[in-house]
């Protein structure tokens, strides 16, 4: 006991420049990477919230003026219009129960304006392989769809074509600015994945609910956190040396 006590008294805490430049880099580090985890999360949370408050309130309608992409997405929506199917594309690489197939594009014309809307119509399967492009009914007339909004992803992925060859209306991504300069008429900044309205046909409609991700970043969060706690104990023990002998 008498060692013991007499190893501790003659411990010492003693900074070093290096060590100590280090500790705070990574400290600073650390704790920058678990708040903007933290955010993240929580800004998430806020927008679920607010899409969550949005379909209880019901579907807002979609005019000829250009909403605001982002603060639309998946927010419910009615539509009031008619179909170009001219424009109509597949969009190609879209699977339903394990089986190959497109999703249907069509634009809309929104009535009472020339401002266009693309409605992704649903899921239709390659019935004749994927030399033959599926045959789909487009509705005449004046058409009523309601649908959840979505922004298409700008991703790019690597090996896929921007404008596929093969087939121009088939395409391996929806293509926003493309599609306005296709139409040469203002477009919405969104696809409304339909989900009931007008729709004489049989293409399925499974849309997938909106991923949450809270849970994730903070959990991230909480580890970036702790390696920050863990760096700063390690470097409190590391810093203790037997003091010089009297």
């Amino acid at each position: 006991m008498r060692i013991y006590h007499g190893f501790i008294r003659d411990m010492r805490f003693q900074i070093r420049l290096i060590p100590t430049l280090a500790m705070l880099l990574g400290l600073a580090l650390f704790i920058y990477l678990g708040a903007w985890q933290s955010g993240k999360g929580d800004r998430l949370a806020a927008e679920l919230a607010q899409r969550a408050l949005r379909s209880q309130l019901g579907p807002a309608l979609v005019t000829g003026q250009l909403l605001d992409g982002q603060a639309a997405q998946d927010a419910p929506f009615t539509v009031v219009g008619t179909y170009d199917a001219q424009h109509q594309i597949f969009l190609d690489n879209r699977q339903e129960n394990d089986q190959p197939g497109v999703h249907v594009i069509t634009p809309l014309k929104i009535e009472g304006s020339e401002t266009r809307i693309l409605v992704n119509r649903g899921w239709v399967g390659w019935t004749q392989g994927r030399s033959v492009l599926p045959v789909v009914t487009t509705p005449d007339g004046r058409v009523q769809i309601t649908g959840l909004a979505t922004v298409p992803s700008t991703k790019k992925f690597f090996l896929m074509p921007d404008h596929p060859e093969a087939k121009t209306k088939l395409w391996s991504r929806i293509d926003l600015p493309r599609f306005a300069e296709l139409l040469g008429h203002p477009l919405q900044p969104v696809v409304l994945q339909q989900t009931g309205g007008d729709a004489p046909d049989t293409l399925v409609r499974h849309w997938a609910p909106p991923e949450d991700r809270v849970g994730m970043h903070r959990g991230y969060a909480f580890q970036w956190f702790g390696m920050a706690g863990a760096l700063l104990l390690f470097y409190g023990f590391a810093m203790f040396r037997k003091g010089e002998s009297s």
